[in-house]
């Protein structure tokens, strides 16, 4: 009997850090083979979301129906945001994190060496790309994004005959597409074996002590949002129980852990969420690629409690405005996070910038930050990729959609 994709990828993580720890050298050795897997991946990610975009919104026909899903879409994502915000706010609030924290000097950070992401309004002008080939080339999803969504609901203003070709061709493509993701995603428990094996080898434990607390408050908002807020949404929504979806979603789950990329799990996603949840192809394909980049729940609880727990550390006192000035920027900036290198660090600074917390030191404490990153990093992919897949059944719901759970136990839900 052949285990299920979800069980291959969790051997394949059991065995990573198990050869890791048994033989560090030779675990870097094969970080080769994670390097090939997560570039598969990233290859289909780009020609992926163009076609299922397209496909998406050019089948939902009229321009009524695509107002109505797309204003449902950034319902959901602004609320699923603001409530993780709220939630990283409200335990920075109450743990206080950074008290008590000894600035090392010596781990200092030199933003500098990052790539600027500039403000919230070149953010949102980022979305719009100038050459549309060339953001597909370099990998600017928020403008592939947003040409496709124009170029696809240009399909729907067309004459029969040529809408029809064309959206006969990227149809086709979409489904080549998948036909590849299927088979890239079937090494996906040789590939994860490979990363986990790097990440454990180099990751070190010297600064774990340091900030416990910091790294304790960050994951129980994840786990807070992962385990209450999320399922809670989905049950009030759909009157569906929420297991039937994470048991579904087992699979995302183990490779946004182990890639640490929601661009990546996107195909993933994209498959399960459809076979596994029974949502048509047309909210998918529109409501999961856009997910994937803007929709970043625990990326922006990262950001607003990681500003709280360096203004604490530095001794910095934010009132009610200030706060409320950081949780507007998270907001936006998590939106805005991808496709920039270093995307939760750039986007820490700037919302840093926007509270006027500069100094040296506070660049030291974000170099702590990022050396013991690598765990909750992982944390907060699962968060938002599962995010993502909860906003897919949502909408879909609300659509008229019949969900279909053919797993162990949904005969259970709650109908």
């Amino acid at each position: 009997m052949r285990l299920k994709l979800h069980w291959q990828i969790f051997i394949g993580m059991g065995l990573g850090i198990l050869f890791a720890i048994i033989s560090p050298a030779n675990a870097q050795k094969i970080a080769p083979v994670g390097d090939i897997f997560m570039r598969l991946l990233k290859m289909i990610v780009v020609p992926l979301i163009m076609t299922s975009i397209i496909t998406g919104v050019a089948g939902i026909g009229d321009s009524r129906s695509l107002g109505r899903l797309g204003a449902k879409t950034f319902a959901y994502y602004i609320t699923t945001s603001v409530l993780a915000i709220t939630i990283g706010l409200s335990l920075a609030n109450l743990i206080q994190p950074g008290s008590g924290i000894h600035v090392p000097q010596d781990q200092a950070f030199d933003p500098s060496q990052l790539q600027s992401a500039g403000s919230v309004s070149d953010i949102l002008i980022r979305i719009i790309p100038i050459n549309p080939f060339s953001a597909a080339a370099t990998g600017d999803i928020l403008g592939v994004i947003f040409f496709s969504i124009l170029f696809g609901f240009s399909i729907t203003k067309l004459p029969e005959k040529y809408s029809a070709t064309l959206l006969g061709f990227f149809q086709a493509a979409f489904q080549g597409m998948m036909v590849l993701t299927q088979s890239i995603i079937k090494l996906a428990p040789i590939g994860v074996f490979g990363l986990m094996s790097r990440a454990v080898s180099s990751m070190g434990t010297d600064l774990f002590a340091a900030v416990g607390w910091y790294m304790l408050t960050i994951a129980t908002g994840l786990l807070f949002h992962f385990l209450v807020v999320l399922p809670l949404l989905f049950y009030v929504t759909t009157r569906r129980n929420p297991l039937d979806h994470y048991r579904a979603m087992l699979a995302v789950m183990a490779m946004a852990f182990s890639t640490s990329s929601s661009s990546a799990t996107l195909p993933v996603n994209l498959d399960a969420v459809e076979k596994k949840a029974g949502v048509s192809n047309k909210v998918t394909s529109f409501v999961l690629p856009m997910g994937a980049t803007i929709n970043m729940d625990g990326t922006a609880l990262y950001e607003c409690a990681g500003v709280l727990f360096i203004a604490q550390a530095l001794g910095i006192p934010l009132d009610f405005g200030q706060q409320l000035v950081v949780v507007i920027t998270a907001l936006l900036a998590s939106i805005g996070a991808a496709g920039v290198p270093s995307a939760g660090l750039v986007m820490i600074f700037i919302v840093l910038e926007a509270v006027n917390i500069t100094t040296p030191a506070a660049y030291v404490l974000v170099g702590v930050m990022l050396a013991v990153d690598r765990p909750l990093d992982m944390f907060r992919t699962v968060v938002n990729t599962t995010s993502d897949s909860v906003g897919a059944v949502v909408i879909a719901h609300s659509e008229g959609e019949d969900l279909n759970y053919p797993i162990m136990g949904a005969g259970n839900s709650t109908k």
